[in-house]
């Protein structure tokens, strides 16, 4: 896809993750349109950064759990650009067991609603004015918890309600793929442990987990390491701009978390 032009929706741009991708798609010369409803204390520094990319844009205060605000939101995109071509689904509440400890009703319904409800509702308003686009691409971001769930290292760090919740947005990306196809593609990256998300940045990971706890996690990742912003943006501009044969895909961005933990042994000798 040739990126200079297109018009972006990112969701959770106020900072962190969403931030950064957002900006990253500025660079490409994208128009963007961007979501903020909690964070208030980084609204202003979200406004500088993004009229600093010289970029058009919008900024729009929007609660995704609501689907009527969703609908005003697609209207104003509608009203101003026609068309949307990429789609950044990226709304979640990452459960942390060693911060909110066991999941009350509230607190999973609120987990279902935004992590994996929200997404569902985002793309319905959206995908007509994807398919106007004639080459759209949606990208859906969800987490390893909904496939290691709460056990090992990351039991610390994903809860029950946060894993359930990431299981199912696979289900959506492979049936969005079939109904966007074939001028819209629909892709997912599903990430590990990283800064601002589970990891460093977080008060989880500063305030709560131990340093044993947080090298155990690390030591759990066959790279070393916890993900970095600029590992987010590299997959992203990858499905978006380099892979227009990819659609219904999941990659799996965790530095080899979901592979760590377990050894390979030495080939035995036979008796052969």
């Amino acid at each position: 896809m040739e990126m200079k032009g297109k018009v972006a929706l990112v969701l959770g741009a106020v900072k962190g993750i969403g931030k950064a991708l957002g900006l990253a798609l500025a660079a490409q010369g994208v128009s963007l349109v961007l979501t903020r409803n909690d964070w208030e204390d980084s609204f202003e520094s979200m406004a500088q950064d993004f009229q600093a990319s010289g970029v058009d844009h919008m900024i729009k205060n929007v609660d995704l759990l609501d689907p009527a605000q969703i609908a005003d939101l697609a209207l104003a995109i509608d009203e101003r650009y026609g068309r949307l071509d990429i789609l950044v689904n990226n709304i979640e509440r990452g459960g942390w067991p060693v911060v909110h400890g066991a999941y009350v009703q509230e607190q999973w319904d609120l987990e279902m609603a935004t992590t994996l409800r929200a997404k569902r509702w985002v793309f319905d308003a959206m995908f007509p004015l994807l398919k106007q686009s004639r080459e759209g691409v949606v990208v859906n971001f969800s987490s390893i918890a909904g496939v290691v769930g709460r056990t090992g290292p990351a039991a610390l760090v994903f809860n029950d309600g946060y894993a359930a919740a990431n299981r199912g947005v696979s289900l959506l990306t492979e049936t969005w793929a079939r109904m966007g196809a074939p001028h819209v593609r629909v892709n997912e990256i599903m990430l590990g442990i990283f800064e601002t998300r589970h990891a460093q940045g977080t008060r989880g990971w500063e305030e709560v987990l131990t340093d044993e706890e947080k090298q155990a996690i690390v030591d759990h990742t066959l790279v070393g390491r916890t993900g970095s912003l600029s590992d987010v943006v590299k997959a992203l501009l990858f499905v978006v701009r380099d892979a227009p044969y990819m659609t219904g895909s999941v990659i799996r961005l965790d530095g080899g978390f979901l592979l760590g933990g377990v050894e390979v042994p030495p080939m035995p000798p036979g008796i052969v």
